[in-house]
């Protein structure tokens, strides 16, 4: 149990160095207390600070710096999160009262929204429904120059396509006699099961029509993958350059692989109920990320399910600030979303 005096303390070290990147000193403290406490009062509440490993020297430098300890007592007991400001709030609302076609348009567009509003990385994560998604109906557009897009269409109007390359002797009137067939046989089944008969039950009647038909069958494949997992959009990835004191930037190689996988990334941006979350250094679990923090927050789309939003920063990021504009954001990509389900559902 701090004392008040010692809390004071800590907090200033916090605030200090998030701001500076520079270890505080007993001075600079001294001079920010509301009360006058001599030097070597504060170097002794310094060095109670750190002894309880809340605070740590950096370095040779006389200063302190908080340890990860110190960042977490910070969060958890003397963190006040500051209301996203109404210059923030306005950029959000703009960005988001775009025409979006699409779900994942808008989870990705907020991606890159957060990421210019934090000036550091940001992950967005789209609903994940409690029920499988169902396939609508599906349809093969000729582009010309012997390539299609494929476009699949759930019962909620999410729409996935992808192009692919046809053999020349591939007309209209066999794409036609394939998409039927899908539709038949397909639509209006859980895309779960729609993949399980692709390969099991499709293949050999798309044989009926299509002499060489991998592409096709790789390219329905993939749109039913994409439809039926989780979108995960990265905006800001280059920010992780500019807080990084390493001039050796190769040891970025490996995040960026871990950010681009969503598997992985989706297992350090987990948040429960709808709460904000922070997580601090070795807490991530994953040793690229000991000198980076991330909070996360979900947002709420009612029955159309929970989604993500999560920040990456160092550890000394603002984060009564991060947290404000994670929480007013959150709360913002929700009504969007929501009004955009219920246009789409009259």
């Amino acid at each position: 149990m701090l004392t008040e005096r010692e809390k004071m303390i800590l907090k200033i070290i916090v605030n200090d160095y998030t701001k500076s990147g520079v270890p505080v000193g007993s001075k600079a403290l001294s001079s920010q207390l509301p009360i006058h406490v001599s030097s070597a009062t504060v170097r002794n509440e310094m060095a109670f600070l750190e002894e309880i490993g809340l605070i740590t020297k950096n370095h040779s430098s006389s200063g302190r710096v908080p340890s990860i300890e110190g960042y977490r007592y910070y969060v958890d007991n003397l963190l006040n999160p500051n209301p996203i400001d109404t210059s923030d709030m306005m950029m959000i609302q703009n960005s988001l009262s775009g025409r979006f076609r699409q779900i994942d348009e808008i989870v990705q567009q907020s991606a890159d929204i957060l990421s210019n509003l934090t000036n550091y990385t940001a992950l967005t994560l789209k609903p994940e429904q409690e029920t499988t998604p169902i396939l609508g109906s599906f349809r093969l557009v000729p582009l010309g120059n012997h390539k299609v897009m494929a476009i699949l269409i759930t019962d909620n109007d999410e729409v996935v396509n992808q192009v692919f390359h046809i053999d020349s002797d591939l007309g209209g009137d066999k794409l036609d006699a394939v998409v039927r067939m899908i539709n038949d046989k397909l639509a209006g089944k859980p895309l779960d099961e729609v993949i399980t008969k692709l390969k099991t039950e499709i293949v050999p009647e798309i044989l009926k029509y299509v002499k060489n038909p991998d592409s096709l069958v790789q390219t329905l494949d993939d749109v039913l993958m994409q439809a039926s997992t989780n979108q995960f959009y990265i905006g800001g990835e280059l920010n992780l350059l500019s807080f990084t004191d390493n001039n050796d930037i190769s040891y970025l190689k490996p995040i960026y692989s871990l950010l681009n996988d969503t598997d992985d990334a989706a297992k350090f941006i987990k948040s429960s109920d709808n709460s904000i979350s922070v997580q601090i250094g070795p807490e991530l679990s994953n040793d690229l990320l000991k000198d980076y923090s991330i909070i996360t927050g979900s947002y709420d789309v009612g029955p159309y399910g929970k989604g993500v939003i999560a920040v990456l920063g160092p550890t000394r990021m603002p984060y009564s600030r991060v947290i404000g504009i994670v929480d007013g954001f959150r709360n913002e990509l929700s009504k969007k979303l929501r009004n955009y389900y219920d246009k789409y559902n009259q």
